[in-house]
């Protein structure tokens, strides 16, 4: 078993593969002057079983791109068996139809993924479950909840909580994690009455002398979330806490959390944030690289992924 990291989450792959007592691959990863990826082994990996660990986050294309192409370098290499190790599985948001005349980009995804000679992929929290039917080889989704549960059994464990799904998407997540932590479950009801006008915040649930536990997949902008605690606060909650998986934070994000009434937002390191979010006490980060680890060592040894959350 070998490990081979992308560039876009090196901090992570290192921390994995020192976790794995391995040393990464040697390999030279470069752009030229026009942006096209240069990716070259230096080293015999002939008959070995590499997992290759890359975010396909900002930037997603490139990040993509390179990804293909270390499989594709691997796989020309003479490698035994290919696992692209996904953190952060970007394109998972267009995973169905939802108008017209639109591209089902997560399956676009899959397909390159597989031609480009994986056997496996691994990756954590998809934001669609039936993402994993687009490929035709195992898929392992490993999931986040049990390293929340720890840290709020640990951090919160004196409070009186309610587990909060941002939308009606989101319960089977948010039940999970109830459930974990023998808590409440409430949801809010997002509508848009007309295009280009905000959403108005309905609470399912009493949530009044209660500190909330949001749980959600993916903080993007940063706008619905924001938006919720304001809801969650007027309508009687002490405090929220916010976890979420793939910190995405576009744009202005970092900022409208810090102005916002988040008591702490906890992120994990599928995507590498160190840059953004350096100096911001309402953020902190989880690592998931033991998570990771133990998964890579089990499949590498045929051994049960899914005893890991039981």
């Amino acid at each position: 078993m070998k490990i081979l990291s992308g560039t876009s989450n090196l901090k992570l792959s290192k921390e994995i593969s020192k976790k794995l007592k391995l040393k990464l691959v040697n390999t030279n990863i470069k752009r030229f002057s026009d942006g096209e990826i240069y990716v070259e082994i230096n080293e015999n990996i002939r008959g070995n079983s590499i997992f290759v660990i890359q975010s396909t986050s900002n930037p997603a294309n490139d990040n993509l791109m390179e990804l293909l192409l270390c499989i594709d370098a691997l796989r020309r290499s003479s490698a035994k068996n290919i696992t692209a190790v996904i953190p952060y599985y970007g394109y998972a948001r267009q995973d169905r139809k939802v108008v017209p005349r639109t591209s089902i980009s997560a399956k676009v995804v899959a397909n390159l993924i597989t031609n480009a000679g994986a056997s496996r992929v691994v990756t954590v929290d998809l934001h669609a479950g039936q993402i994993q039917g687009f490929f035709d080889m195992p898929v392992d989704n490993l999931f986040t909840t049990p390293l929340f549960a720890r840290y709020i059994k640990k951090k919160l464990k004196n409070k009186k909580l309610i587990c909060v799904s941002p939308d009606v998407g989101g319960v089977q997540r948010t039940r999970g994690l109830a459930t974990k932590i023998k808590a409440d479950l409430a949801i809010i009801d997002k509508r848009r009455p007309k295009p280009g006008q905000s959403k108005v915040m309905n609470i399912i649930g009493n949530v009044r002398g209660k500190t909330c536990i949001i749980v959600d997949d993916i903080i993007d902008s940063g706008g619905t979330i924001v938006n919720a605690v304001e809801a969650l606060k007027k309508n009687g909650a002490i405090d929220v806490y916010v976890f979420i998986t793939h910190a995405v934070l576009s744009g202005d994000a970092v900022n409208k959390i810090k102005k916002s009434k988040i008591k702490k937002l906890i992120i994990t390191d599928t995507i590498d944030n160190s840059v953004k979010i350096k100096n911001n006490n309402k953020i902190e980060v989880l690592s998931i690289s033991s998570l990771m680890a133990e998964a890579i060592k089990r499949i590498s040894n045929s051994t049960s992924v899914s005893d890991l959350f039981n």
